[in-house]
């Protein structure tokens, strides 16, 4: 008997055509960012606090927004129709994100205490005032979250909703392996020494810090474009999704110490011992309506990282959400959008 001969016509154009597509997808033009109209309306050293306004103003109680101090916040108005801060102004929203710009050498002793309570507290102020609102509800992404919750322990500023989504508040809490945490905890890192020599973390140093906990072997990213190079729509959102990942900015060393020593090493934020400027950031003066969003996918902030502020806050109103995301992918789909518009809207009125 005979065996079966299996021929597989290879198509030499449709495979040049992908190729082609996977280049220019990489070395190609830039799509563009910040994609809803905004207008600067305060700004101090490196930080601009943006204003997105609706077409038709709905709540009287602006959002104000922060985000981390890793990245750009791009990834909030990541493209039409997903955008988290299109999203909010359609909804009828007055829109405030305090972008923190890229830091100078020359901003090397900035810290967190500065940045709660030299910028934030005065972009609230000012939003507030730009608004001639009585009230806010403030929104903080990852380390933004952090922040944000850190701000509402010590506003004088009346908050009246806080939401924060894939927010670290329990540093013990770790994505690394065991025997990696002990050492970087104890012995293997010392934040002073890198600070020492380069004053401000470049941008390459932070995404190597990143790389190591979520993709020491990076290059799934290409061969997923490599596979769907002909994809438009696909190829489209891998592009956004590639410039917002290599859109790392440098870090302060004050941050970064104040982020190692006192949050990671220490977990300062949980045991109350974590101050800004002498005074003690306690959560449990946090009263404000809160909704805690978390992504059960999410590789770089685990769930048991953000749960334990249910238990922190004072709050009488207070929702914790677990959704099918990632880390970036809950506010780059747009399913933020979708929380957001329901809980939000309900407690605005």
């Amino acid at each position: 008997m005979l065996a079966t001969e299996t021929r597989t016509t290879f198509n030499y154009e449709k495979e040049i055509e992908r190729w082609t597509e996977f280049t220019n997808a990489i070395k190609g033009p830039e799509l563009g960012s910040n994609n809803t109209p905004r207008k600067l309306v305060w700004k101090k050293n490196k930080a601009t606090l943006w204003h997105y306004a609706p077409e038709e103003k709905k709540y009287d109680i602006p959002v104000f927004i922060i985000y981390s101090l890793f990245n750009t916040p791009s990834i909030l108005d990541f493209a039409p129709g997903s955008s988290v801060m299109e999203g909010l102004v359609n909804n009828g929203y007055d829109v405030y994100l305090l972008d923190w710009g890229i830091a100078g050498y020359e901003d090397k002793e900035l810290n967190i205490e500065n940045y709660i309570a030299d910028y934030i507290s005065k972009a609230v102020k000012r939003a507030l005032r730009h608004s001639r609102a009585e009230e806010v509800s403030v929104i903080g992404y990852c380390l933004g979250g952090t922040f944000a919750a850190m701000y509402a322990a010590i506003a004088e500023e009346p908050i009246r909703n806080l939401i924060v989504a894939t927010v670290p508040i329990d540093f013990s809490v770790s994505v690394l392996p065991d025997k990696w945490e002990e050492e970087l905890k104890n012995n293997g890192f010392n934040a002073d020494r890198l600070i020492e020599v380069y004053g401000v973390i470049p941008p390459a140093y932070v995404e190597a810090m990143f790389r190591s906990v979520t993709a020491p072997i990076y290059n799934s990213p290409y061969v997923n474009l490599l596979a769907r190079a002909n994809d438009k729509v696909f190829v489209e959102k891998w592009k956004r999704m590639n410039k917002w990942n290599s859109g790392h900015v440098p870090l302060t060393g004050g941050a970064f110490r104040q982020l190692t020593n006192d949050l990671f090493k220490e977990n300062k934020l949980v045991k109350g011992e974590f101050t800004i400027h002498g005074q003690k950031v306690d959560l449990g003066k946090i009263t404000a309506n809160m909704l805690v969003v978390s992504s059960k996918n999410d590789t770089l902030i685990p769930a048991g990282q953000s749960l334990p502020i249910m238990d922190l806050v004072s709050s009488k109103d207070k929702t914790y959400l677990s959704v099918e995301a990632g880390h970036v992918s809950l506010a780059m789909t747009g399913k933020l959008n979708g929380i957001l518009e329901d809980w939000l809207g309900e407690h605005s009125q």
